[in-house]
């Protein structure tokens, strides 16, 4: 049997290496005369001088009778006539268990330098989404450890929502609460366009040794190309794919997808696309759908996902985050002004929504969390009258109860960052205090 194996492999294999040459570098872009390719081929561009070594990019396009080229690095050295070699794959990173516990780069590969533990597998990074009818319906329920979310915002598993944010707002801490706390197997965590000092104070303050121990992160970092920060992306989900096809409940968080957008749109406007909505080239609006479905259940296992969105000037109508709301199952609102006051997590509950979640609760708990959002309602409407001394008591029965049950609303809505809670104390608290209000 093996040897038939080895037989096809030979007959089947390429003898032959395929090569260009580079024929003009225009910003990002390099421009090459062959070798014959096909779009997400990876090539090697030979520099000049053996001792250096060849940089890999990546076919982004094509231009007449040339092939486009953007490099995975920085691309020095880079002349014209330097060589292009076809390798006939794409990117490709190696997975296992021997993973967990490890901070990686877009390509795989451990971020101190270190070698890759043994026993790992090749897996593309570039898959299509489960069918639609392999996709079990959401049926159970995942707790993150949050109080918030786990009762007025449960998550199934297997659900993806997104955390719309501006900067500055406590999403990297929430991100960091949910993977220490989460029931969820394991982690892979995906930090696109960061800033260099965010990478090891979110690895060492927000994450923490324990979390660590369950996590894989993918780090591409603000200074790197274009296409390597959107290769963190397909890598981190290529991973998170693995592991649930092992039957695993993978709880996989990416921050941010507006910064993946932006790397998109950066090889789109060096590949020629028109800017058409504010800026972005509509090439991110194909990608998106695609890399945001790959997570998700499927027959063997599932994905639970959290998606980082920046809300620019906290609008939430801009194009990435009207884009993303559209696909994900659900969204949490993350108000600056609730921050401003000392609430953490700043979840602006009125402003958020898990579209799965009649799904998976009991009748009790559901009506609990819609009079819990009642009461809040209630008092914000008549929040500047009592501010101002305007509302008499007992002019509505209903502003009476809302202002009676704000401060334990407020209360129940407050985690500290240390503080674990199960998923049934949350339940069990909000039942508790919305039968007390009654």
């Amino acid at each position: 049997m093996k040897i038939d194996v080895l037989k096809e492999t030979i007959e089947t294999a390429d003898p032959y290496k395929r090569f260009g040459k580079v024929n003009r570098v225009v910003g990002l872009m390099i421009e090459s005369k062959g070798p014959e390719s096909s779009i997400g081929d990876v090539c090697l561009i030979h520099k000049k001088g053996s001792k250096h070594h060849p940089i890999k990019a990546e076919v982004v396009g094509f231009r007449d009778e040339n092939i486009l080229l953007m490099p995975y690095v920085e691309a020095s050295n880079i002349s014209p006539g330097s060589l292009v070699e076809a390798t006939g794959e794409s990117l490709k990173v190696k997975v296992g268990t021997g993973l967990i516990g490890e901070v990686v780069d877009a390509f795989g590969d451990p971020l101190d330098g270190s070698l890759l533990p043994k026993g790992l597998a090749p897996v593309s990074t570039d898959q299509s989404p489960p069918n639609p009818m392999d996709r079990p319906p959401i049926r159970e329920k995942m707790g993150v450890g949050v109080r918030v979310i786990d009762s007025l915002l449960t998550v199934g598993t297997g659900q993806r929502i997104g955390i719309f944010a501006g900067s500055g707002v406590g999403k990297s801490t929430l991100m960091g609460m949910i993977a220490k706390q989460t029931e969820a197997d394991l982690n892979v965590i995906a930090l696109v366009g960061e800033r260099g000092r965010e990478v090891r104070e979110f690895i060492e303050k927000d994450l923490g040794t324990e979390g660590l121990k369950r996590s894989i992160v993918v780090v591409a970092t603000s200074d790197q190309p274009a296409l390597t920060r959107l290769k963190a992306a397909y890598t981190a989900t290529a991973i998170a794919e693995y592991f649930r096809d092992r039957g695993k409940n993978v709880m996989f968080m990416m921050d941010s997808v507006t910064r993946v957008a932006m790397a998109q749109r950066e090889i789109g406007l060096a590949t020629g696309e028109p800017p058409t909505t504010k800026g972005y080239t509509p090439s991110v609006f194909a990608i998106l759908p695609k890399l945001l479905e790959r997570t998700g259940t499927n027959q063997l296992g599932s994905i639970t996902a959290f998606y980082t969105v920046l809300v620019d000037g906290d609008d939430m109508n801009e194009p990435i985050a009207d884009t993303v709301r559209g696909i994900l199952d659900g969204h949490i609102v993350l108000d600056r002004a609730l921050a401003n006051k000392g609430q953490f997590p700043a979840v602006n509950i009125l402003k958020s929504i898990s579209r799965v979640m009649s799904n998976i609760v009991s009748h009790d708990h559901k009506e609990a969390a819609n009079r819990f959002r009642q009461l809040l309602s209630t008092y914000q409407n008549a929040e500047d009258l009592i501010n101002i001394g305007a509302y008499k008591k007992g002019s509505s029965k209903d502003i009476d109860e809302a202002m009676q049950a704000y401060p334990h609303l407020i209360s129940f809505l407050k985690q500290d960052v240390e503080e674990a809670v199960s998923i049934e104390d949350s339940v069990s608290l909000l039942l508790s205090l919305m039968n007390r209000e009654d």
